[in-house]
């Protein structure tokens, strides 16, 4: 299977060396899952985007600083090739800003959230238990615990989706378009090292409060892997 990653941002400068780019994070996680997985990257934020949607099987993008709000040509034309990929149903997940460009390119809407940033861990309940997602035990899924970093959220859904997975910080967490989107609020690509390190970056914007408790939510363990072999399950349509 190739997977194209759609890169919508990069890491800080400061980070470099510390961390690797966002586009390496996805690769290595699914990497973890699937050791014959092939990928092709394409910087979507400097507005390269694959000429055709069958260049790659199935489509991945990273998160990114910008709103899927903002008034750039290239957040333009990645919402209209989201759109085509609805089009051909060819499968997409979307990772947090992704998530958002899903909605927003089939119809829904995106705005700032009042409840304020939502960082450090997140913990969700799945609210309508799907196919792929399976695990060792076979058993039903009932959480899911994902790193995040958002102060947007979808707050209107588009036609044909169902909320997979919710909280009541954040009740459209995770969506299914039909059988070929997938947007996810989270970053499971993301260590809670990294967490902690971006939301230091942010302490002028976050209240006091909020850091603390996104701090204190990161002893949590996290779903990280559970939630790539999801997004890898939802791939091959399982």
């Amino acid at each position: 299977m190739r997977i194209g990653i759609l890169i919508c941002d990069q890491i800080r400068p400061e980070f470099e060396g510390q961390f690797d780019d966002y586009p390496v994070m996805l690769e290595q996680m699914m990497l973890k899952i699937d050791s014959t997985l092939e990928f092709t990257f394409y910087q979507a934020f400097k507005g390269q985007l694959p000429e055709s949607v069958d260049e790659c099987d199935v489509y991945l993008t990273t998160g990114s600083k910008h709103s899927v709000n903002d008034e750039l040509p290239w957040i333009e034309n990645l919402l209209q090739f989201v759109s085509l990929l609805d089009t051909h149903k060819k499968k997409l997940v979307g990772i947090c800003f992704g998530h958002q460009l899903i909605a927003k390119a089939l119809g829904g809407s995106v705005s700032t959230s009042e409840k304020g940033w939502g960082i450090g861990v997140a913990f969700n309940q799945v609210t309508q238990a799907q196919t792929w997602m399976v695990d060792e035990s076979n058993q039903a899924p009932s959480g899911l615990d994902i790193v995040v970093s958002h102060k947007e959220q979808v707050d209107q859904l588009p036609a044909h989706t169902q909320v997979v997975a919710s909280s009541t910080f954040c009740p459209n967490f995770m969506i299914q378009v039909e059988t070929h989107m997938l947007g996810i609020q989270g970053h499971p690509e993301f260590s809670t090292d990294y967490s902690m390190a971006l939301t230091n970056t942010r302490l002028d914007l976050i209240p006091a409060n909020r850091v603390r408790e996104g701090f204190n939510s990161l002893s949590a363990q996290v779903d990280d892997l559970k939630l790539a072999t999801w997004i890898l399950n939802f791939f091959k349509g399982l």
